[in-house]
């Protein structure tokens, strides 16, 4: 009797050593597993930080000189621009020697564009509210240039007017290798100085979208659907590329580089289209106001006011851009004298 009763308590013993020890099995697996998750998910963070380290656009080492608080870019070019600092640049000669005589005529080509209507603006529901409505616009016949204007031919301006160069030419002078590609770093002013230099003007909006759509209203130059190998966008390339790297991309009238690359100022004020439901406070320009007393003045939190300015208007999208801000009918809008490496701009004129 005594030793069935043992054999029942020892029973029940090893049910209770068995159970705990199943217990603790099942919490080790847990934590195991849990570990396991953890190093997969650091080890595929890694992997991604090394991806995108060897497809950054810039020395790592250098990154420092890269990170920028918002709004910084447009106060550095505002000191740069009327700063007491002299900034050589290039003889007229000098300039003039950047390129063969066959190159400075093919970037100075023309494209024309005949008058009549072209469907203006877009009434897709998921793009922007100041995207919309789309409208019939007329446009007398114009000239628009055919690339985006580039580094080489803004050295010429610098050089026979004296004008500061952009901030990123370094000394004063075009990076290697850069001559053929857009120059940025310039504001709308800029821009509207070297078109009155060259004897030509900003395109209007309207025309910048003709140009680069046609008349069927199409979303990029080439059609209506995304092709990634026609533009440099979204980071795919990581900085500019030459004026004729995408042979493939033209628009209708043979208009180039109008998807991509770089964002284009335009002459025109950032408006309300006919018609539009946009809440007007998007169209109005704001400045950053001086922090008040306070926590906000404390922590320099900056408030933004009203003002009576426009911003105006940039079209096409960038390097940088997000690929459907690169269609032809998405606006963009920036102060006159801002200024970022990934703004450009080409001239038109009327016959």
């Amino acid at each position: 009797m005594n030793k069935l009763k043992n054999q029942a308590q020892l029973s029940a013993e090893q049910r209770l050593i068995r159970k705990r020890y199943i217990g603790a099995t099942f919490v080790t697996c847990i934590v195991l597993a849990l570990l396991g998750g953890t190093i997969h998910v650091l080890e595929l963070g890694s992997n991604r930080m090394h991806d995108m380290r060897d497809k950054a656009g810039i020395d790592l080492a250098l990154e420092h000189e890269h990170i920028r608080a918002a709004g910084e870019e447009l106060f550095r070019q505002v000191d740069f621009e009327f700063g007491d600092e002299q900034q050589g640049s290039y003889t007229v000669e000098e300039a003039e020697a950047l390129l063969t005589p066959e190159q400075w005529a093919e970037l100075d080509e023309m494209v024309s564009i005949p008058a009549g209507e072209f469907l203006m603006g877009s009434d897709r529901k998921q793009g922007n509210v100041y995207n919309r409505p789309q409208n019939k616009i007329h446009t007398d016949a114009y000239m628009i240039d055919k690339y985006p204007i580039t580094n080489a031919q803004y050295a010429r301006f610098v050089a026979a007017t004296a004008h500061r160069p952009p901030l990123d030419w370094k000394d004063g002078k075009i990076a290697e290798g850069k001559e053929l590609h857009p120059v940025t770093m310039v504001s709308w002013n800029n821009a509207t100085d070297y078109a009155e230099w060259a004897g030509k003007r900003l395109p209007t909006e309207a025309e910048w979208e003709k140009a680069a759509r046609g008349t069927d209203g199409r979303r990029w130059p080439w059609g209506n659907v995304m092709d990634p190998e026609r533009l440099n966008t979204y980071y795919n390339v990581g900085s500019t590329t030459p004026y004729n790297a995408y042979p493939e991309g033209a628009s209708p009238y043979g208009v180039m580089d109008m998807a991509g690359n770089v964002s284009e100022w335009t002459a025109d004020d950032f408006t309300a289209y006919m018609g539009s439901e946009a809440p007007a406070e998007i169209f109005t320009a704001r400045r950053a106001a001086e922090p008040r007393e306070g926590v906000n003045k404390a922590m320099k939190m900056a408030e933004f006011i009203e003002t009576n300015e426009r911003y105006k208007v940039t079209r096409g999208g960038s390097w940088k851009s997000d690929p459907f801000s690169t269609a032809t009918y998405h606006r963009n809008y920036a102060w006159p004298n801002f200024a970022s490496d990934f703004f450009g701009f080409r001239c038109a004129k009327t016959p």
